[in-house]
């Protein structure tokens, strides 16, 4: 069975909807892989052993009955532990001040995947609250990558990336607010796709408008591009409960994956015109985008035409996810979820994000929205002449556990080492689809690029992907283990 837990998603509902594999066989294979391998990089949190058992036993039967069991026939996945909710299951948010309560309803997305006959194996580790683009928090540790455990796996989708790179789940769900899906894709040599705002829709409440500053969104980890599609083709669609969902494509995400290429430009900006990327990332995308060269029309190195300072651009980010954090603690008191005189179990770095927050005024919070139009303009004048935009997801390869990001790339000094290291959450001020597919290797890390498409283009980039891992696949790259 030590092949299952790295075949495909797609390959592995195939087989068991033709009933050449038995869904008990692969979920037994999995749990077999995460109790051997989970204290290695710390991805989950929560394996339900005994449910994931008894649906896999119910789809087989199911199965034995002549019925459709769905596009994800016992396949086995991972929820993360922030709000990807399975109603029954503990969730705890990474955080010591919700300690742990039980979901009545599930998420969306978790309706979504288990409708289409998926198996849920448990919940994967989080950062409080999603608050960081490392993966540590006081209640459950830190999550490290595969490809080297003392070194961060990213954040926040951190334990669902991990999970995915070392055969622990066939696929995972993520969220991705400043680059949380992105950035553990990078550190973990995974895909992993930040959809359209609102092509995943979320039921939050008491704030179903929650995630709009800055622009959150659901989305899927996965092994292979073909995989991540298939789960974004069960994902997406609208839902009553979520004002921003968007209509449901014309077309299937999982087609999108075998679209000629052929005529898509593409606009080649390693650093975005505002980052430090370390020479030795850049020599790892500069080899991929060669590579990019070869499936595409044409590759032309531009940065989008965007005036103001990067100092500028994190203000905005800074400013609304300060507001956007204070928000959530706010409603998760008025929900009960964190009772009276549990704030002082907060981590101290979500504290001052709160406490920033809360100081915030309305002026001052729709400012913001200035710096972010500029970019968003730049952005969209690079799409006048090209279908997409490439870049390095992260600027540095995955580094030691016990800090929030480098406070030197090249020597050159980090003005802000907790979000200049990453190239992602200017993209969660636009909206943009984007996502992050595995480039390469600096000594035997993973690096990661970014790929961004027009507003609502999920099928350009998913396209894009697929051709580039045709051509430079990583699949084998992963450290197996035991």
């Amino acid at each position: 069975m030590a092949e299952i837990p790295f075949a495909s998603a797609a390959r592995l509902a195939g087989e068991i909807r033709d009933g050449e594999r038995s869904p008990v066989t692969v979920v037994d294979a999995y749990l077999e892989r995460i109790a051997a391998r989970n204290d290695l990089t710390n991805a989950y949190v929560t394996v339900i052993e005994k449910d994931a058992r008894e649906r896999a036993r119910e789809i087989e039967a199911a199965i034995d009955r002549g019925e459709d069991p769905g596009p994800l026939a016992g396949v086995p996945v991972a929820l993360k532990d922030l709000f990807g909710f399975k109603a029954g299951v503990p969730a705890t948010m990474g955080s010591a001040a919700v300690g742990e309560f039980i979901p009545e309803e599930s998420a969306v997305a978790t309706e979504r995947l288990e409708a289409a006959g998926a198996i849920v194996l448990g919940t994967t580790n989080a950062p409080e609250f999603g608050h960081k683009l490392v993966t540590e928090n006081p209640l459950h540790g830190r999550t490290g990558t595969p490809f080297d455990p003392e070194r961060t796996s990213g954040g926040s989708s951190g334990g669902s990336a991990a999970a995915v790179a070392d055969g622990l789940a066939a696929f995972a769900q993520g969220s991705d607010t400043g680059g949380s899906i992105r950035i553990p894709a990078a550190c973990c040599g995974v895909y992993g796709i930040k959809p359209s705002f609102g092509r995943v829709p979320n039921a939050l409440r008491p704030d179903a408008f929650g995630m709009a500053t800055p622009f959150s969104s659901t989305g899927p980890l996965a092994r292979t591009v073909e995989d991540a599609a298939l789960a974004l083709d069960v994902f997406s669609g609208p839902h009553p409960s979520d004002p921003h969902s968007l209509p449901a494509s014309d077309t299937s995400y999982r087609a999108a994956t075998e679209r000629s290429t052929d005529e898509l430009s593409v606009a080649y900006s390693p650093d975005l015109g505002l980052f430090d990327v370390a020479e030795r990332v850049r020599d790892v995308l500069d080899d991929a985008t060669e590579d990019l060269v070869g499936v595409v029309e044409t590759v032309e190195q531009t940065d989008p035409p965007y005036e103001g300072s990067l100092s500028d651009l994190r203000y905005a980010f800074t400013q609304q996810t300060t507001v956007l954090f204070a928000a959530l603690v706010d409603g998760l008191e008025a929900d009960g979820k964190i009772d009276e005189g549990d704030r002082e179990k907060l981590m101290s770095s979500t504290a001052t994000l709160v406490s920033i927050g809360e100081d915030s005024d309305a002026l001052g919070y729709k400012r913001a929205d200035r710096p972010r139009t500029a970019f968003y303009d730049a952005v969209e004048s690079v799409f006048a002449d090209h279908d997409l935009l490439v870049s390095a997801t992260a600027a540095v390869p995955p580094f030691a556990h016990g800090r929030d990001g480098p406070a030197e790339i090249d020597g050159e000094s980090v003005a802000n080492p907790v979000v200049d290291w990453c190239l992602t959450w200017p993209f969660n001020l636009t909206g943009h689809p984007v996502a992050s597919i595995p480039a390469g290797f600096v000594d035997g890390l993973p690096v990661g690029l970014q790929i961004v498409g027009r507003r609502h283009a999920e099928e350009t980039v998913l396209a894009a992907s697929a051709a580039l891992e045709r051509v430079r696949p990583w699949q084998d790259a992963y450290p197996p283990g035991e």
